[in-house]
């Protein structure tokens, strides 16, 4: 999968390789893998399932960047590992010279400030939020690991220029017509929605999921088509 990303991407953009996993020598042969590859840097999950201790947490990550010199982008979504990189623990992770990122989906904005007060302005936050990412880039996040921008190229990449730019009153209307499509990517279980959106997008694209995930119920996919118009994208 990810030979066949970086193939399509023929070098245009850096390719982010997802190497994550609850077991470490795992995540370090996945690095390894892509960096073989040519991935520019690997996305890792916090370790899921048997939820290590925050110590735990800083010798995963030190393992595996004593293993692989591939950037990490450190990926916390406790709502799906149901385990939590505190802001604390982070802070100890950016001290690892080739730890430069955090895609965040923790939803507790408050983190932001006491990720850049602990980490340093030049620490890159990203959201992990289409939905938050408004106010992430506010209080100092510089982006959006986005599931929206799959189907809406155009209008996010609007609007992060506009967040970007500081323009904040452009980014609000920008939000505001992107918000219904954030929230649709999420009305029935990831990737179901988005599938479906990209497949009432693209002719050629199937909604087809692999299980235990199955196809977007009725309700979402009739959500997803409103938000669709909303947004214009359709």
């Amino acid at each position: 999968m990810i030979d066949s990303c970086i193939e399509a991407a023929a070098g245009r953009v850096p390719v982010i390789a997802g190497c994550g996993s609850n077991d470490t020598a795992t995540a370090i042969r996945h690095m390894r893998y892509a960096q073989t590859a040519g991935a520019a840097a690997a996305l890792i999950v916090a370790p899921y399932y048997n939820r290590p201790s925050q110590e735990g947490m800083i010798a995963h990550f030190k393992a595996l960047a004593d293993a692989s010199d591939l950037p990490i982008v450190v990926y916390n979504v406790p709502g799906r590992t149901v385990a939590d990189i505190s802001a604390e623990t982070l802070c100890k992770l950016a001290e690892i010279p080739s730890v430069v990122a955090i895609k965040d989906a923790s939803g507790d904005l408050a983190r932001v400030t006491m990720q850049r007060a602990g980490a340093g302005n030049k620490f890159c936050q990203l959201s992990g939020n289409d939905d938050l990412w408004l106010p992430h880039a506010v209080l100092g996040g510089v982006g959006c690991i986005s599931v929206t921008a799959n189907v809406a190229p155009r209008q996010c990449a609007e609007f992060a220029a506009a967040c970007a730019a500081g323009d904040w009153a452009q980014a609000l209307i920008l939000h505001d017509r992107l918000f219904d499509l954030h929230k649709a990517m999420f009305s029935d279980t990831s990737p179901g929605p988005v599938k479906y959106a990209l497949s009432r997008v693209h002719d050629w694209f199937s909604p087809e999921v692999r299980l235990p995930i199955i196809a977007a119920n009725d309700a979402s996919r009739a959500a997803v088509d409103a938000a669709l118009f909303a947004a214009g994208v359709i």
